[in-house]
């Protein structure tokens, strides 16, 4: 393999997961895991102050809710979290948030949903469907617009992300302006090269990606349209699609992938790749320029 460019944050961390012998998750029991996850807060940098930053259950979705001032008629962002599936929750990702919140002058809200392996398909593409109505309806009296929500998720985020706006598309009376999907999760089946050539070396592996598939899928076909929405040849009808990818990610192909599949369908898409990184990066921001970056990306996506 030839020199690598990694960016020098991102670098040390995948060196130091080689040294270690690049440990499997598959060693790790579930809470292991989760905590392994929620240890890596510490990347993502200082945590920002946020005008309010509010916890609600409504209807039974759990949601945390960031605003960035008390004006009104605000976008609204709806947030599904990545964790591969398994784990994951408002505290791994709060940093970035808080300051996409105030970067983008928008309310972003992060919905919590059932994580396998306790609870397996359809449990978090159901949470997100039903927590984006709650959002809907009852947005306007937090300063939101329900007329301009954005839907946003990284990895097994960014995939609840996509399935949550095709289900909107088919059985709602509202749809999202614009979806977001960083680095995400879309072919259980991961036939791609990248999986091949980014599988091993960083942090998040084949195994991790594959594994969580496995936890949450359980016995559903992986070539299922809401396993791997890849696949999917009815994309047409889908909002404004913006997709971040990574140089060094098991999933860069299938993202830049469903790029081409999204221009050929019609769809209003755009797609970045970051370079020098990794995925799980947008997280990092602490350690990484390229993740600050990321999110002033984003930001200026929901600013339009």
């Amino acid at each position: 393999m030839g020199k690598l460019y990694l960016e020098k944050g991102i670098s040390q961390l995948v060196s130091s997961f080689i040294e270690a012998g690049s440990p499997s998750v598959k060693e790790q029991t579930i809470e292991e895991r989760r905590q392994g996850y929620r240890a890596s807060v510490q990347l993502a940098g200082e945590k920002e102050s946020v005008y309010q930053v509010e916890d609600k259950e409504i209807d039974g979705a759990t949601l945390r809710i960031f605003k960035p001032s008390d004006e009104c008629d605000l976008p609204v962002v709806i947030y599904f979290h990545g964790g591969c599936f398994v784990s994951g929750d408002f505290e791994t990702h709060d940093q970035q948030l808080r300051k996409l919140a105030n970067l983008s002058g928008s309310i972003i809200v992060a919905v919590k949903y059932r994580l396998a392996p306790e609870h397996s398909f359809p449990a978090a593409h159901d949470d997100a469907l039903h927590a984006s109505q709650v959002i809907f309806d009852n947005c306007k009296c937090w300063g939101g617009t329900p007329e301009n929500i954005i839907l946003a998720g990284d990895s097994a985020g960014g995939h609840i992300c996509l399935i949550t706006s095709l289900r909107l598309r088919d059985k709602a009376d509202w749809q999202p302006t614009k979806q977001v999907l960083i680095y995400p999760m879309l072919d259980a089946t991961a036939a791609s090269q990248s999986y091949i050539n980014n599988g091993e070396q960083y942090i998040i592996t084949r195994d991790t990606l594959l594994t969580g598939f496995d936890m949450y899928l359980d016995g559903l076909p992986r070539t299922h349209p809401e396993a791997s929405p890849l696949y999917r040849k009815d994309l047409s009808g889908l909002p404004e699609t913006h997709i971040l990818t990574a140089e060094f990610d098991p999933l860069l192909d299938e993202g830049e992938l469903l790029y081409r599949n999204l221009i050929s369908a019609g769809v209003n898409t755009q797609c970045r790749r970051y370079l020098g990184v990794i995925h799980g990066f947008f997280q990092l921001s602490g350690v990484s320029q390229t993740a600050r970056e990321s999110i002033k990306h984003v930001a200026n996506i929901i600013r339009g």
